[in-house]
């Protein structure tokens, strides 16, 4: 969802700079949530806090934009929404700069390899190269994954400052997905200061049993991390240690290249 209703009922009213009418149309977009099929209006005013009829009249709007259609009472959205998305990608220049290199190494690794950047306290899919059946979770484009605990989230985090690094952590629901899973916010500060350093990490089985991901910053122009490359694997295939010895320096590598293929900030 691109905002909760109790965020959705902070928001500003009678404000110059923000049009409350054009936020809740966003939201109402959010509502529909990363599950698919279609919602009933009942079910988006539930999600988004917001009154039914003035749901009615959003969800309206974007059938006559096309952005959404309706079956039988219910509505979805169309492929039409996916230009909101691909505009983020498009002016972003990650996407193209980073595909043909993750699919170089998946096929060499044999290995899932994506791409993602920092939203909130969630890192999203922006680019994704695979080898069929290597992994049991299916991530496609626009795919999000809790940071605090996954590889590229924490190399994500790495690029904050200390304080909006901390504050973050304070905030953001932090289960145990696995017994594994990392969850103290002052033991996840000093691995995040560790990857600040080395500009990479490696996480295991922290968001599932038996699955290891290892991740590398991209930075932009000026240094600053705005983006990271992963490469997943199975345990069953690679041990720990053997994975970072055989695939570290490749990543490492794939991560400078795209960070030099970025347009100048």
């Amino acid at each position: 969802m691109l905002a909760t209703p109790e965020e959705i009922a902070a928001w500003p009213t009678g404000s110059d700079g923000f049009v409350e009418a054009f936020a809740k149309g966003l939201a109402v977009i959010g509502a529909f949530g990363p599950e698919g099929g279609a919602r009933s209006l009942a079910d988006l005013a539930r999600r988004t806090g917001l009154p039914r009829a003035g749901v009615r009249r959003l969800v309206l709007t974007l059938v006559e934009l096309g952005l959404a259609e309706s079956h039988d009472g219910r509505f979805a959205l169309t492929p039409r929404v996916l230009r909101l998305g691909f505009a983020y990608l498009s002016t972003l220049g990650l996407r193209e700069a980073a595909q043909p290199l993750i699919e170089t190494l998946s096929r060499e690794a044999g290995e899932v390899v994506a791409v993602s950047v920092l939203d909130g306290d969630e890192l999203v899919y922006v680019a994704r190269a695979e080898v069929h059946g290597v992994l049991r979770r299916s991530l496609t484009v626009g795919s999000r994954l809790p940071a605090f605990c996954t590889s590229m989230g924490r190399v994500l985090l790495s690029g904050l400052a200390d304080e909006a690094l901390r504050s973050l952590l304070a905030k953001a629901s932090r289960p145990a997905h696995t017994p594994r899973t990392v969850t103290d916010p002052e033991t996840l500060e000093t691995l995040i200061a560790a990857i600040r350093r080395t500009g990479w990490a490696m996480v295991s089985e922290e968001l599932e049993i038996g699955a290891c991901g290892m991740a590398a910053a991209i930075r932009n122009s000026r240094g600053a991390v705005v983006a990271a490359v992963n490469l997943s694997t199975n345990l069953a295939r690679h041990s720990e240690a053997d994975f970072v010895a055989t695939f570290r320096d490749r990543l490492l590598a794939v991560a400078e290249a795209i960070s030099r293929r970025l347009p100048p900030t």
